[in-house]
């Protein structure tokens, strides 16, 4: 459906071909009051998912406000990048894939969790893996505990507030223990002064999940540094990136000295999206 056509099912309560059969109906005053309202808020560049409060993300929906980013499709290959890879782990990060793999034994943190779409969408796929999701809003947990439970995962992931730059990276897990399997994120990577000239929709979004820092790069430089001590020897950080910031993430991952670069992946656009380094 277009956006015309969500925004009438969804404020009319029926589907298309309802939309269309009964188009020649009188709508009452309330209803039209109601249309008008939303109307006029998409006309002022309200994100369509903000004024519905929901969005799709791997067949699956997710509450949305403004108090967490907007799911991408982009996110999506992130989600399945991680399930191919663990899929491939090798025994020295403490995980053996074989006919029988122990998927209860493999652990992954998810750094920024916002709606919980990306640590959801794992629970979901990988039923048997345990997984903690860290966000540095309390606003946005409470969005991400309640899709688990539309999701039907309500009690499957441990989410945890926690401030990236309060300390260490990761600051407040030390008591969870190391041992991931792996480390994922989506993590701001806007820079600040760019953020003003983003198109009117993403301006709606909260700046927090948007501001990367002078150059886009400080939440990758904070990850980078911390997650060794976190990640079992032979794990893998798995991250999504911006446009035109391949090269400076993988400068970031040599200078750590800690981590072996072991693959990139394009999106639809053919844009290097997620990088995938490996622990040594």
């Amino acid at each position: 459906m277009n956006e015309t056509e969500l925004l009438f099912t969804e404020v009319l309560n029926c589907d298309r071909a309802s939309l269309y059969l009964n188009r020649q109906k009188t709508l009452d005053k309330n209803i039209s009051s109601k249309i008008s309202q939303v109307l006029k808020r998409r006309i002022c560049g309200e994100p369509i998912a903000y004024i519905l409060g929901k969005c799709e993300f791997m067949e699956g929906e997710f509450i949305v406000n403004k108090d967490v980013f907007i799911p991408r499709p982009e996110t999506e290959i992130l989600v399945e990048v991680v399930i191919r890879q663990l899929s491939a782990l090798p025994a020295a990060a403490g995980f053996a894939f074989g006919r029988s793999p122990q998927l209860s034994a493999c652990k992954i943190l998810e750094i920024g969790t916002g709606s919980g779409c990306i640590a959801i969408s794992l629970a979901k796929f990988l039923p048997r893996v345990k997984i903690v999701a860290t966000d540095i809003s309390e606003a946005a947990l409470k969005v991400a505990r309640e899709n688990a439970r539309l999701n039907n995962l309500d009690g499957r992931i441990k989410f945890i507030q926690n401030n990236l730059f309060e300390g260490s990276c990761l600051n407040g897990l030390r008591g969870l223990g190391a041992g991931y399997n792996i480390i994922v994120s989506n993590p701001p990577y806007i820079p600040k002064a760019e953020i003003r000239k983003l198109a009117v929709e993403i301006q709606y979004e909260p700046v927090s999940s948007l501001d990367g820092g002078q150059d886009g790069l400080d939440f990758y430089r904070h990850i980078i540094q911390e997650s060794p001590g976190f990640l079992k020897k032979g794990g893998l950080l798995i991250l999504e990136m911006g446009f035109d910031q391949c090269e400076s993430i993988k400068e970031i991952f040599k200078f750590c000295e800690k981590f072996q670069v072991k693959e990139v992946i394009k999106d639809y656009n053919s844009i290097d999206r997620v990088i995938v380094a490996t622990r040594k």
